[in-house]
């Protein structure tokens, strides 16, 4: 089967924000849930298929994104790691040459980041790019549709890191995080969001 030319979005948002002890899909900035404005800045990349892993209670996340064009999928066994969620999408995006993957809990998120990261993969002899995250590369990032046909079918909470890692310098666009570092997974993190303005308090 030929790839398909245009690029897939993965969003992932089925996380049960155990540390933080409540939805960090639905914190707010500027008004606007985080779920909100990471599928809004993904659709702002003109995806051909917009893909949104929810959990097994995802009425609340369907509501926020009501009025914004997506397919959503639904993984019954978030609670097993990342790479469960993207099993659960791989068969909507596999044939896509580019799979932009992105979280739903960076309050630093940007277009420019996100268009970035499809250029670099473009021009990258891997067909991926990804964020520098502590020294090392992690999502956002860009992999080939191709990826998701090899995930394991033990489920983990790698997903595409350990393959990511194992690439080249020179075969792997890095980009610098700016401001990505911080995603909320503990009190302390959204304390912190809050202190940068980039979430409501």
């Amino acid at each position: 089967m030929s790839e398909l030319v245009g690029h897939a979005v993965v969003l992932l948002a089925a996380g049960s924000s155990t540390r933080l002890g409540q939805p960090k899909q639905l914190l707010r900035r500027d008004g606007e849930t985080l779920l909100h404005r990471a599928a809004r800045i993904a659709l702002e990349t003109g995806p051909e298929v917009f893909i949104v892993v929810l959990g097994s209670d995802p009425s609340a996340y369907q509501a926020a994104l009501q009025d914004l064009p997506h397919e959503t999928v639904i993984n019954e066994n978030a609670a097993s790691g990342m790479a469960s969620s993207l099993q659960a999408a791989a068969s909507h995006v596999a044939g896509h040459a580019q799979v932009l993957v992105l979280m739903s809990d960076q309050p630093a998120l940007s277009t420019a980041h996100l268009q970035r990261l499809l250029d670099g993969a473009r021009r990258s002899c891997s067909g991926c790019a990804a964020t520098r995250l502590q020294g090392l590369a992690g999502v956002p990032a860009v992999v080939p549709g191709h990826w998701f046909d090899a995930l394991p079918q033990r489920a983990s909470n790698a997903g595409f890191r350990a393959r990511l890692r194992a690439l080249t310098d020179d075969a792997l666009v890095l980009l610098p995080a700016g401001g990505l570092e911080l995603d909320i997974d503990t009190p302390q993190d959204l304390a912190h969001a809050r202190s940068l303005g980039l979430l409501d308090t």
